[in-house]
Protein backbone atom coordinates (compact mmCIF):
# COMPACT_ATOMS: atom_id res chain seq x y z
CA UNK A 1 0.00 0.00 0.00
CA UNK A 2 1.65 3.30 -0.81
CA UNK A 3 -0.41 6.35 0.97
CA UNK A 4 1.06 8.81 -1.40
CA UNK A 5 -0.73 6.46 -4.41
CA UNK A 6 -3.89 7.07 -2.87
CA UNK A 7 -3.39 10.85 -2.52
CA UNK A 8 -2.27 10.99 -6.36
CA UNK A 9 -5.69 9.00 -7.01
CA UNK A 10 -7.25 11.85 -4.49
CA UNK A 11 -5.93 14.95 -6.49
CA UNK A 12 -6.59 13.24 -9.88
CA UNK A 13 -10.10 12.68 -9.22
CA UNK A 14 -10.66 15.98 -8.56
CA UNK A 15 -8.67 17.02 -11.75
CA UNK A 16 -11.60 14.71 -13.45
CA UNK A 17 -14.10 17.32 -11.35
CA UNK A 18 -12.68 20.21 -13.21
CA UNK A 19 -13.19 18.57 -16.18
CA UNK A 20 -17.03 17.82 -15.68
CA UNK A 21 -17.50 21.05 -14.18
CA UNK A 22 -15.94 22.35 -18.04
CA UNK A 23 -13.09 24.17 -16.28
CA UNK A 24 -10.57 22.02 -17.48
CA UNK A 25 -9.80 20.38 -20.99
CA UNK A 26 -10.19 16.21 -20.43
CA UNK A 27 -7.17 15.48 -22.76
CA UNK A 28 -4.72 17.34 -20.83
CA UNK A 29 -4.79 15.51 -17.21
CA UNK A 30 -1.81 13.04 -17.30
CA UNK A 31 -2.22 9.63 -16.14
CA UNK A 32 0.02 9.95 -13.64
CA UNK A 33 -0.23 12.84 -11.59
CA UNK A 34 2.87 14.10 -8.77
CA UNK A 35 2.23 14.62 -5.22
CA UNK A 36 4.76 14.59 -2.84
CA UNK A 37 6.03 15.77 0.59
CA UNK A 38 6.92 18.79 0.76
CA UNK A 39 10.74 20.08 1.35
CA UNK A 40 10.05 21.69 4.07
CA UNK A 41 7.36 20.50 6.75
CA UNK A 42 5.94 24.50 7.23
CA UNK A 43 4.15 23.48 4.07
CA UNK A 44 2.04 20.63 5.15
CA UNK A 45 1.90 17.21 4.37
CA UNK A 46 1.89 16.66 0.93
CA UNK A 47 2.12 18.97 -2.00
CA UNK A 48 1.70 19.14 -6.01
CA UNK A 49 2.07 20.95 -8.74
CA UNK A 50 -0.27 20.02 -11.14
CA UNK A 51 -1.85 23.03 -11.74
CA UNK A 52 1.57 24.77 -12.76
CA UNK A 53 1.93 21.99 -15.08
CA UNK A 54 -1.99 22.36 -16.85
CA UNK A 55 -1.91 25.70 -16.53
CA UNK A 56 -0.03 27.07 -19.86
CA UNK A 57 -2.16 24.19 -22.00
CA UNK A 58 -5.41 25.27 -20.41
CA UNK A 59 -4.97 28.59 -20.98
CA UNK A 60 -5.50 29.80 -17.31
CA UNK A 61 -3.19 31.10 -14.88
CA UNK A 62 -1.37 28.54 -12.37
CA UNK A 63 -2.63 30.47 -9.29
CA UNK A 64 -6.57 30.01 -10.37
CA UNK A 65 -6.29 26.86 -11.52
CA UNK A 66 -4.90 25.87 -8.72
CA UNK A 67 -7.60 27.81 -6.56
CA UNK A 68 -10.25 25.32 -8.00
CA UNK A 69 -8.40 22.26 -7.82
CA UNK A 70 -8.04 23.09 -3.87
CA UNK A 71 -12.27 23.69 -3.46
CA UNK A 72 -12.45 20.34 -4.73
CA UNK A 73 -9.67 18.57 -2.74
CA UNK A 74 -11.16 20.43 0.28
CA UNK A 75 -14.11 18.60 0.63
CA UNK A 76 -12.24 15.24 0.53
CA UNK A 77 -13.02 13.67 4.47
CA UNK A 78 -9.13 12.73 4.31
CA UNK A 79 -7.90 16.13 3.89
CA UNK A 80 -7.55 18.46 7.28
CA UNK A 81 -6.48 21.59 5.46
CA UNK A 82 -5.47 22.90 1.74
CA UNK A 83 -3.16 25.86 0.96
CA UNK A 84 -2.23 27.45 -2.47
CA UNK A 85 1.05 29.34 -2.69
CA UNK A 86 3.04 31.49 -6.04
CA UNK A 87 3.33 29.86 -8.23
CA UNK A 88 0.66 27.05 -8.11
CA UNK A 89 1.62 24.89 -5.58
CA UNK A 90 -1.59 23.16 -3.94
CA UNK A 91 -0.53 22.02 -0.28
CA UNK A 92 -1.95 19.65 1.71
CA UNK A 93 -2.96 18.74 5.43
CA UNK A 94 -3.70 15.26 6.00
CA UNK A 95 -6.12 14.24 9.20
CA UNK A 96 -4.47 12.07 11.55
CA UNK A 97 -5.99 9.02 11.04
CA UNK A 98 -4.66 8.81 7.15
CA UNK A 99 -1.40 8.53 8.38
CA UNK A 100 -2.49 6.25 11.20
CA UNK A 101 -2.81 3.81 8.61
CA UNK A 102 0.13 2.79 7.10
CA UNK A 103 1.02 1.17 10.54
CA UNK A 104 -1.13 -1.65 9.60
CA UNK A 105 -0.26 -1.43 5.98
CA UNK A 106 3.56 -1.50 6.69
CA UNK A 107 3.10 -4.52 9.63
CA UNK A 108 1.12 -6.44 6.60
CA UNK A 109 3.30 -6.01 4.11
CA UNK A 110 6.27 -7.24 6.23
CA UNK A 111 9.71 -7.24 4.27
CA UNK A 112 7.60 -6.23 0.68
CA UNK A 113 6.87 -2.98 2.29
CA UNK A 114 7.83 -0.74 -0.23
CA UNK A 115 7.99 -2.57 -3.36
CA UNK A 116 6.43 -1.44 -6.60
CA UNK A 117 5.30 -3.08 -10.08
CA UNK A 118 7.02 0.00 -11.54
CA UNK A 119 9.74 -1.86 -13.58
CA UNK A 120 6.73 -4.23 -14.91
CA UNK A 121 9.18 -7.18 -15.28
CA UNK A 122 11.06 -5.67 -17.54
CA UNK A 123 14.85 -6.53 -18.19
CA UNK A 124 17.76 -4.39 -17.18
CA UNK A 125 21.60 -5.27 -17.04
CA UNK A 126 23.54 -3.19 -14.48
CA UNK A 127 27.17 -3.22 -14.97
CA UNK A 128 29.24 -1.93 -11.77
CA UNK A 129 32.87 -2.36 -10.76
CA UNK A 130 34.29 -4.18 -13.92
CA UNK A 131 37.86 -2.93 -12.74
CA UNK A 132 40.76 -4.01 -14.76
CA UNK A 133 42.28 -7.28 -13.34
CA UNK A 134 46.01 -5.64 -12.73
CA UNK A 135 45.78 -5.16 -8.96
CA UNK A 136 43.47 -5.00 -6.33
CA UNK A 137 40.04 -2.80 -5.83
CA UNK A 138 41.10 0.21 -4.19
CA UNK A 139 38.48 2.89 -2.52
CA UNK A 140 37.14 4.50 -5.25
CA UNK A 141 36.59 1.43 -7.28
CA UNK A 142 34.53 0.58 -3.54
CA UNK A 143 32.36 3.50 -4.59
CA UNK A 144 31.05 2.43 -7.84
CA UNK A 145 30.91 -0.91 -6.45
CA UNK A 146 28.21 0.29 -3.63
CA UNK A 147 26.42 2.36 -5.94
CA UNK A 148 26.10 -0.15 -8.79
CA UNK A 149 25.06 -3.17 -6.05
CA UNK A 150 22.64 -0.64 -4.79
CA UNK A 151 20.86 0.68 -7.62
CA UNK A 152 20.91 -3.27 -8.39
CA UNK A 153 18.53 -4.27 -5.42
CA UNK A 154 16.47 -0.85 -6.09
CA UNK A 155 15.82 -1.60 -9.17
CA UNK A 156 15.01 -5.45 -8.42
CA UNK A 157 12.65 -4.06 -5.76
CA UNK A 158 10.42 -1.81 -8.11
CA UNK A 159 10.08 -4.58 -10.47
CA UNK A 160 12.45 -4.92 -12.66
CA UNK A 161 14.60 -8.11 -13.85
CA UNK A 162 18.11 -7.11 -12.87
CA UNK A 163 21.05 -8.71 -14.50
CA UNK A 164 24.10 -7.92 -12.07
CA UNK A 165 27.36 -7.64 -14.21
CA UNK A 166 31.08 -7.24 -14.50
CA UNK A 167 33.10 -6.90 -17.54
CA UNK A 168 37.01 -8.07 -17.31
CA UNK A 169 39.35 -6.44 -19.47
CA UNK A 170 41.82 -9.37 -19.76
CA UNK A 171 42.61 -8.30 -23.59
CA UNK A 172 45.52 -5.53 -24.41
CA UNK A 173 48.19 -4.31 -23.32
CA UNK A 174 47.68 -4.12 -19.87
CA UNK A 175 47.66 -7.82 -19.46
CA UNK A 176 50.80 -8.18 -21.35
CA UNK A 177 52.13 -5.68 -18.67
CA UNK A 178 50.64 -7.32 -15.74
CA UNK A 179 52.55 -10.81 -17.16
CA UNK A 180 55.87 -9.08 -17.32
CA UNK A 181 55.53 -7.63 -13.84
CA UNK A 182 54.82 -11.18 -12.03
CA UNK A 183 57.42 -12.66 -14.51
CA UNK A 184 59.97 -10.18 -12.75
CA UNK A 185 58.26 -11.03 -9.41
CA UNK A 186 58.68 -14.70 -10.31
CA UNK A 187 62.47 -14.60 -10.82
CA UNK A 188 62.30 -12.81 -7.48
CA UNK A 189 60.71 -15.66 -5.91
CA UNK A 190 63.98 -17.79 -7.20
CA UNK A 191 66.37 -15.51 -5.62
CA UNK A 192 67.42 -13.09 -8.11
CA UNK A 193 67.75 -9.46 -7.56
CA UNK A 194 65.24 -7.67 -9.63
CA UNK A 195 65.93 -3.79 -8.57
CA UNK A 196 63.46 -1.60 -9.20
CA UNK A 197 60.40 -2.37 -11.11
CA UNK A 198 60.77 -0.65 -14.97
CA UNK A 199 58.17 2.06 -15.64
CA UNK A 200 55.40 0.61 -17.39
CA UNK A 201 55.09 -2.60 -15.08
CA UNK A 202 53.30 -2.66 -12.35
CA UNK A 203 55.62 -2.03 -9.10
CA UNK A 204 52.85 -3.24 -5.99
CA UNK A 205 53.65 -5.74 -3.78
CA UNK A 206 50.50 -7.62 -4.15
CA UNK A 207 52.33 -9.45 -7.29
CA UNK A 208 54.54 -10.63 -4.67
CA UNK A 209 52.58 -14.14 -3.87
CA UNK A 210 51.59 -14.74 -7.16
CA UNK A 211 54.99 -14.87 -8.42
CA UNK A 212 56.09 -16.78 -5.11
CA UNK A 213 53.35 -19.29 -6.21
CA UNK A 214 54.51 -20.32 -9.54
CA UNK A 215 58.15 -20.41 -8.13
CA UNK A 216 57.10 -23.04 -5.69
CA UNK A 217 54.41 -24.91 -8.29
CA UNK A 218 57.08 -24.59 -11.29
CA UNK A 219 60.50 -23.81 -10.22
CA UNK A 220 62.80 -22.41 -12.66
CA UNK A 221 60.76 -23.90 -15.68
CA UNK A 222 60.27 -20.20 -16.97
CA UNK A 223 63.10 -18.70 -15.68
CA UNK A 224 65.02 -18.65 -18.72
CA UNK A 225 62.78 -19.04 -21.74
CA UNK A 226 61.95 -16.18 -24.26
CA UNK A 227 58.95 -13.99 -23.54
CA UNK A 228 57.15 -15.35 -26.34
CA UNK A 229 57.08 -18.93 -24.94
CA UNK A 230 55.87 -17.37 -21.05
CA UNK A 231 54.03 -14.34 -21.77
CA UNK A 232 50.61 -15.97 -22.53
CA UNK A 233 50.83 -18.79 -19.78
CA UNK A 234 52.47 -15.87 -17.09
CA UNK A 235 49.30 -13.69 -18.41
CA UNK A 236 46.56 -16.34 -17.54
CA UNK A 237 47.64 -17.20 -14.46
CA UNK A 238 48.59 -13.30 -13.37
CA UNK A 239 45.09 -13.27 -14.11
CA UNK A 240 43.31 -16.04 -12.32
CA UNK A 241 44.88 -15.21 -9.68
CA UNK A 242 44.17 -11.42 -9.53
CA UNK A 243 40.23 -12.53 -10.59
CA UNK A 244 40.01 -14.85 -7.55
CA UNK A 245 41.34 -11.39 -5.17
CA UNK A 246 39.03 -9.32 -6.33
CA UNK A 247 36.19 -11.66 -6.19
CA UNK A 248 37.20 -12.36 -2.26
CA UNK A 249 37.29 -8.47 -2.09
CA UNK A 250 33.59 -8.30 -3.41
CA UNK A 251 32.37 -11.32 -0.87
CA UNK A 252 33.57 -9.28 1.96
CA UNK A 253 31.72 -6.18 0.73
CA UNK A 254 28.65 -8.93 0.13
CA UNK A 255 28.68 -8.15 -3.54
CA UNK A 256 28.11 -11.21 -6.29
CA UNK A 257 27.58 -10.68 -9.75
CA UNK A 258 25.69 -12.91 -11.81
CA UNK A 259 27.58 -12.20 -14.87
CA UNK A 260 31.52 -12.17 -15.42
CA UNK A 261 31.79 -11.15 -19.18
CA UNK A 262 35.49 -11.81 -20.98
CA UNK A 263 37.00 -9.04 -23.24
CA UNK A 264 39.61 -11.69 -24.76
CA UNK A 265 37.02 -14.40 -25.36
CA UNK A 266 34.90 -11.91 -26.81
CA UNK A 267 37.39 -11.02 -29.68
CA UNK A 268 38.12 -14.42 -29.77
CA UNK A 269 34.76 -15.32 -30.81
CA UNK A 270 34.83 -12.90 -33.13
CA UNK A 271 32.18 -10.76 -31.85
CA UNK A 272 33.87 -7.42 -32.95
CA UNK A 273 33.91 -8.48 -36.38
CA UNK A 274 30.31 -9.09 -36.02
CA UNK A 275 29.49 -5.44 -34.42
CA UNK A 276 31.68 -3.84 -37.24
CA UNK A 277 29.32 -5.60 -39.95
CA UNK A 278 26.41 -4.24 -38.17
CA UNK A 279 27.63 -0.93 -38.50
CA UNK A 280 28.86 -1.25 -41.83
CA UNK A 281 25.31 -2.41 -42.77
CA UNK A 282 24.14 0.88 -41.97
CA UNK A 283 26.83 2.72 -43.43
CA UNK A 284 28.48 4.49 -40.48
CA UNK A 285 32.25 2.77 -41.08
CA UNK A 286 34.37 4.78 -43.21
CA UNK A 287 38.41 5.23 -42.99
CA UNK A 288 39.46 8.53 -42.66
CA UNK A 289 41.71 10.87 -40.75
CA UNK A 290 41.06 12.64 -37.64
CA UNK A 291 42.22 16.32 -36.54
CA UNK A 292 44.88 16.56 -34.62
CA UNK A 293 44.20 16.69 -30.52
CA UNK A 294 42.49 19.89 -29.01
CA UNK A 295 45.21 22.38 -27.47
CA UNK A 296 49.04 21.62 -28.21
CA UNK A 297 49.54 18.66 -30.60
CA UNK A 298 52.30 16.51 -29.74
CA UNK A 299 55.44 17.35 -32.05
CA UNK A 300 55.51 13.76 -33.67
CA UNK A 301 51.66 13.37 -34.56
CA UNK A 302 50.94 13.21 -38.25
CA UNK A 303 46.87 12.52 -39.45
CA UNK A 304 47.05 8.40 -39.74
CA UNK A 305 44.44 7.17 -42.17
CA UNK A 306 42.16 4.74 -39.40
CA UNK A 307 38.86 2.82 -39.58
CA UNK A 308 36.14 4.97 -37.89
CA UNK A 309 32.82 5.00 -36.65
CA UNK A 310 30.48 8.05 -37.55
CA UNK A 311 29.57 8.91 -33.71
CA UNK A 312 28.69 12.61 -35.05
CA UNK A 313 25.79 11.19 -36.77
CA UNK A 314 24.37 10.58 -33.01
CA UNK A 315 25.64 13.85 -31.43
CA UNK A 316 29.06 13.11 -30.51
CA UNK A 317 31.27 15.76 -31.63
CA UNK A 318 33.95 13.53 -33.00
CA UNK A 319 33.87 10.42 -35.00
CA UNK A 320 35.77 7.52 -33.04
CA UNK A 321 38.58 5.07 -33.97
CA UNK A 322 38.05 1.28 -33.80
CA UNK A 323 41.82 0.14 -34.73
CA UNK A 324 45.38 1.73 -33.87
CA UNK A 325 47.91 2.56 -36.39
CA UNK A 326 49.03 -0.94 -35.56
CA UNK A 327 46.04 -3.07 -36.65
CA UNK A 328 45.44 -3.92 -33.11
CA UNK A 329 41.36 -3.34 -32.09
CA UNK A 330 40.78 -0.24 -29.67
CA UNK A 331 38.99 -0.26 -26.27
CA UNK A 332 36.19 1.31 -28.14
CA UNK A 333 35.74 -1.41 -30.62
CA UNK A 334 35.92 -4.30 -28.03
CA UNK A 335 33.20 -2.22 -25.92
CA UNK A 336 30.81 -2.03 -28.88
CA UNK A 337 31.54 -5.62 -29.30
CA UNK A 338 30.66 -6.14 -25.74
CA UNK A 339 27.49 -3.78 -25.47
CA UNK A 340 25.99 -6.12 -28.53
CA UNK A 341 26.49 -9.07 -26.23
CA UNK A 342 24.09 -7.78 -23.56
CA UNK A 343 22.04 -6.85 -25.90
CA UNK A 344 21.86 -10.32 -27.78
CA UNK A 345 21.13 -11.59 -24.20
CA UNK A 346 18.43 -9.75 -23.99
CA UNK A 347 18.93 -6.61 -22.44
CA UNK A 348 17.18 -3.37 -23.72
CA UNK A 349 17.88 -0.69 -20.78
CA UNK A 350 21.67 -1.09 -20.16
CA UNK A 351 23.24 0.74 -17.01
CA UNK A 352 27.03 1.13 -17.10
CA UNK A 353 28.49 2.49 -13.31
CA UNK A 354 31.98 4.26 -14.36
CA UNK A 355 34.55 6.16 -12.60
CA UNK A 356 35.04 9.78 -12.67
CA UNK A 357 37.68 9.41 -15.49
CA UNK A 358 35.89 7.91 -18.07
CA UNK A 359 32.89 10.84 -18.46
CA UNK A 360 34.05 11.89 -21.84
CA UNK A 361 33.45 8.49 -23.09
CA UNK A 362 30.11 8.66 -22.39
CA UNK A 363 28.53 10.18 -25.98
CA UNK A 364 30.62 7.78 -27.98
CA UNK A 365 29.20 4.95 -25.98
CA UNK A 366 25.38 6.16 -26.35
CA UNK A 367 26.03 6.35 -30.21
CA UNK A 368 27.50 2.67 -30.22
CA UNK A 369 25.07 1.13 -28.30
CA UNK A 370 22.27 3.17 -30.17
CA UNK A 371 23.81 2.04 -33.70
CA UNK A 372 24.59 -1.41 -32.61
CA UNK A 373 21.13 -2.27 -31.17
CA UNK A 374 19.34 -0.63 -34.10
CA UNK A 375 17.45 1.57 -31.84
CA UNK A 376 16.62 -1.00 -29.90
CA UNK A 377 18.68 -0.25 -26.83
CA UNK A 378 19.41 2.24 -24.70
CA UNK A 379 22.44 2.99 -22.71
CA UNK A 380 22.66 4.79 -19.21
CA UNK A 381 26.12 5.97 -17.14
CA UNK A 382 26.24 6.94 -13.95
CA UNK A 383 29.78 8.58 -13.24
CA UNK A 384 30.97 7.88 -9.60
CA UNK A 385 33.24 10.75 -8.29
CA UNK A 386 36.55 10.46 -6.83
CA UNK A 387 36.87 9.22 -2.71
CA UNK A 388 38.58 11.28 -0.39
CA UNK A 389 39.98 8.71 2.41
CA UNK A 390 41.33 10.35 5.53
CA UNK A 391 41.70 9.48 8.84
CA UNK A 392 41.18 11.64 11.26
CA UNK A 393 40.58 14.57 8.90
CA UNK A 394 44.35 13.77 7.50
CA UNK A 395 43.86 12.67 3.76
CA UNK A 396 45.84 9.23 3.18
CA UNK A 397 47.32 9.20 0.01
CA UNK A 398 47.44 6.07 -2.43
CA UNK A 399 49.24 5.34 -5.81
CA UNK A 400 48.56 2.41 -8.05
CA UNK A 401 51.62 2.85 -10.07
CA UNK A 402 53.85 3.43 -7.23
CA UNK A 403 53.12 0.63 -5.36
CA UNK A 404 51.56 2.64 -2.53
CA UNK A 405 47.59 1.70 -2.33
CA UNK A 406 45.38 1.36 0.33
CA UNK A 407 42.72 -1.28 -1.15
CA UNK A 408 39.13 -1.62 -0.22
CA UNK A 409 39.85 -4.66 1.63
CA UNK A 410 42.05 -2.76 3.80
CA UNK A 411 39.29 -0.30 4.81
CA UNK A 412 36.29 -3.75 4.63
CA UNK A 413 38.75 -5.11 7.06
CA UNK A 414 39.59 -1.73 9.22
CA UNK A 415 35.86 -0.60 9.38
CA UNK A 416 33.55 -3.13 8.30
CA UNK A 417 31.38 -3.98 5.30
CA UNK A 418 27.90 -1.93 6.88
CA UNK A 419 30.12 0.89 7.19
CA UNK A 420 31.45 1.01 3.75
CA UNK A 421 28.33 0.30 2.34
CA UNK A 422 26.56 3.07 4.00
CA UNK A 423 28.94 6.04 3.76
CA UNK A 424 29.40 5.64 0.27
CA UNK A 425 26.16 6.30 -0.09
CA UNK A 426 25.83 9.13 1.52
CA UNK A 427 26.46 11.74 -1.13
CA UNK A 428 25.02 11.52 -4.88
CA UNK A 429 26.98 9.88 -7.25
CA UNK A 430 28.46 12.44 -8.65
CA UNK A 431 29.82 14.50 -6.10
CA UNK A 432 33.32 13.85 -4.24
CA UNK A 433 33.13 11.88 -1.15
CA UNK A 434 35.08 12.44 1.82
CA UNK A 435 35.60 8.12 3.95
CA UNK A 436 37.25 9.40 7.05
CA UNK A 437 38.03 6.65 9.01
CA UNK A 438 37.89 8.12 12.05
CA UNK A 439 34.59 9.66 11.93
CA UNK A 440 32.84 6.44 10.77
CA UNK A 441 33.36 4.51 13.32
CA UNK A 442 32.07 7.22 16.04
CA UNK A 443 29.23 5.78 18.31
CA UNK A 444 27.43 9.35 17.86
CA UNK A 445 24.76 10.79 15.74
CA UNK A 446 27.19 12.50 13.28
CA UNK A 447 27.86 8.98 12.29
CA UNK A 448 24.64 8.37 10.00
CA UNK A 449 25.31 4.15 9.49
CA UNK A 450 25.63 4.19 13.59
CA UNK A 451 22.64 6.13 13.90
CA UNK A 452 20.12 4.32 11.86
CA UNK A 453 21.67 0.99 13.20
CA UNK A 454 20.88 1.92 16.42
CA UNK A 455 17.68 3.06 15.72
CA UNK A 456 16.60 -0.37 14.72
CA UNK A 457 18.90 -1.21 17.97
CA UNK A 458 16.86 0.34 20.38
CA UNK A 459 13.48 -0.79 18.44
CA UNK A 460 14.59 -4.41 19.34
CA UNK A 461 15.34 -3.65 22.81
CA UNK A 462 12.05 -1.95 23.71
CA UNK A 463 10.51 -5.32 22.22
CA UNK A 464 13.05 -7.39 24.45
CA UNK A 465 11.91 -5.36 27.51
CA UNK A 466 8.22 -5.54 26.56
CA UNK A 467 8.75 -9.51 26.27
CA UNK A 468 10.61 -8.94 29.59
CA UNK A 469 7.37 -7.35 31.21
CA UNK A 470 4.49 -9.30 29.91
CA UNK A 471 3.64 -7.06 27.19
CA UNK A 472 4.95 -8.47 24.18
CA UNK A 473 2.97 -8.83 21.26
CA UNK A 474 2.91 -10.84 17.65
CA UNK A 475 3.93 -8.54 14.79
CA UNK A 476 0.91 -10.09 13.05
CA UNK A 477 -1.34 -9.14 16.03
CA UNK A 478 -0.19 -6.03 16.24
CA UNK A 479 -1.45 -4.80 12.86
CA UNK A 480 -5.18 -4.52 14.61
CA UNK A 481 -3.71 -2.00 17.11
CA UNK A 482 -5.98 0.70 17.81
CA UNK A 483 -3.91 3.49 16.06
CA UNK A 484 -6.67 5.88 16.70
CA UNK A 485 -4.67 6.30 20.30
CA UNK A 486 -1.41 8.03 18.82
CA UNK A 487 -1.72 11.57 17.93
CA UNK A 488 1.35 13.04 19.39
CA UNK A 489 2.73 15.49 17.22
CA UNK A 490 6.20 13.46 17.17
CA UNK A 491 4.28 10.16 16.57
CA UNK A 492 2.29 11.95 13.48
CA UNK A 493 5.67 12.35 12.32
CA UNK A 494 7.08 8.90 12.62
CA UNK A 495 4.27 8.04 10.61
CA UNK A 496 4.42 10.22 8.14
CA UNK A 497 8.02 9.14 7.39
CA UNK A 498 6.75 5.29 7.36
CA UNK A 499 4.09 6.06 4.60
CA UNK A 500 6.78 8.29 2.69
CA UNK A 501 8.94 4.96 2.21
CA UNK A 502 6.90 3.12 -0.63
CA UNK A 503 6.83 6.85 -2.94
CA UNK A 504 10.73 7.03 -1.78
CA UNK A 505 11.76 4.12 -3.12
CA UNK A 506 10.11 4.52 -6.92
CA UNK A 507 11.23 8.10 -7.20
CA UNK A 508 14.75 6.86 -6.21
CA UNK A 509 14.61 3.64 -8.90
CA UNK A 510 13.34 5.98 -11.20
CA UNK A 511 16.10 8.58 -10.91
CA UNK A 512 18.88 6.52 -10.81
CA UNK A 513 19.90 7.58 -7.15
CA UNK A 514 20.03 4.78 -3.94
CA UNK A 515 21.79 7.47 -2.35
CA UNK A 516 18.25 8.42 -1.46
CA UNK A 517 17.61 5.49 0.28
CA UNK A 518 20.24 6.26 3.00
CA UNK A 519 19.29 10.18 3.39
CA UNK A 520 15.64 8.51 3.86
CA UNK A 521 16.69 5.87 6.42
CA UNK A 522 18.76 9.09 8.61
CA UNK A 523 15.05 11.02 8.15
CA UNK A 524 13.18 8.14 9.94
CA UNK A 525 15.76 7.38 12.22
CA UNK A 526 15.79 10.77 13.33
CA UNK A 527 12.10 10.68 13.79
CA UNK A 528 11.97 7.63 15.59
CA UNK A 529 15.18 9.21 18.04
CA UNK A 530 13.03 12.53 18.37
CA UNK A 531 10.37 10.27 19.74
CA UNK A 532 12.27 8.32 22.51
CA UNK A 533 13.93 11.20 23.43
CA UNK A 534 10.57 12.67 24.50
CA UNK A 535 9.07 9.66 26.27
CA UNK A 536 12.33 9.93 28.39
CA UNK A 537 11.11 13.29 29.43
CA UNK A 538 7.44 13.08 29.24
CA UNK A 539 6.21 9.26 30.89
CA UNK A 540 3.17 9.82 29.11
CA UNK A 541 4.95 8.97 25.94
CA UNK A 542 6.93 5.85 26.60
CA UNK A 543 6.64 3.33 24.80
CA UNK A 544 5.61 0.45 27.70
CA UNK A 545 2.50 1.50 29.35
CA UNK A 546 1.96 -0.88 32.20
CA UNK A 547 -1.08 1.07 32.81
CA UNK A 548 -2.69 1.23 29.40
CA UNK A 549 -2.40 -2.49 27.46
CA UNK A 550 -4.34 -1.14 24.57
CA UNK A 551 -1.68 2.19 23.90
CA UNK A 552 1.14 -0.09 24.80
CA UNK A 553 -0.20 -2.30 21.53
CA UNK A 554 -0.77 0.34 19.45
CA UNK A 555 3.05 1.84 20.04
CA UNK A 556 4.33 -1.38 19.69
CA UNK A 557 2.57 -1.92 15.93
CA UNK A 558 4.20 1.57 15.59
CA UNK A 559 7.62 0.42 16.24
CA UNK A 560 7.18 -2.62 14.50
CA UNK A 561 6.15 -0.66 11.17
CA UNK A 562 9.48 1.30 11.15
CA UNK A 563 11.25 -1.90 12.14
CA UNK A 564 9.69 -2.95 8.86
CA UNK A 565 10.82 -0.38 7.16
CA UNK A 566 14.07 0.33 8.45
CA UNK A 567 15.17 -3.50 7.77
CA UNK A 568 13.71 -2.87 4.20
CA UNK A 569 16.16 0.00 3.47
CA UNK A 570 19.17 -1.18 4.52
CA UNK A 571 18.52 -4.18 2.47
CA UNK A 572 18.40 -2.47 -0.70
CA UNK A 573 22.04 -0.61 0.19
CA UNK A 574 23.19 -4.17 1.76
CA UNK A 575 23.86 -2.79 5.40
CA UNK A 576 23.01 -5.13 8.36
CA UNK A 577 19.70 -4.08 10.59
CA UNK A 578 21.57 -5.01 14.04
CA UNK A 579 19.43 -6.27 16.54
CA UNK A 580 22.28 -5.12 19.28
CA UNK A 581 25.19 -2.09 19.68
CA UNK A 582 28.22 -3.55 21.15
Amino acid sequence: MSLFGELETIVATAARRLVADGALPAALVPARIAVDPPRDAAFGDATTNLAMVLAKPAGQRPLELAQKLAEILRDHPEIADVDVVPPGFVNLRLRARFWQRVVAAAIDAGPAYGSSTLGRGETINVEYCSANPTGPLHVGHGRGTVFGDALAALLERVGYRVTREYYVNDGGAQIEALARSVHLRYREALGERIGEIPSGLYPGDYLIPVGRAIAERDGPVWRDRPEAQWLRPFADMALDAMLRRIRDDLAALGVRHDVLTSERRLIAEGRIDEALRILDEQDLLYTGTLPPPKGKPPEDWEPVPQLLFRATRFGDDSDRPLKRSTGDWTYFAADIAYHLDKVRRGARHLVDVWGADHAGYIKRMQAAVTAVSRGTASLEVRICQLVNLLDGGKPLKMSKRAGRIVTLRDVIDEVGRDVVRFIMLTRKNDAPLDFDLAKVTEQSKDNPVFYVQYAHARICSVFRNAAAEGLAAEAAGLAAADTARLVDPAELALMRQVAYWPRLVEAAAEHREPHRIAFYLGDLAGAFHALWTRGTDEPELRFLRADDPQLTRARLALLAAVRATLAAGLGIIGVTPLEELR
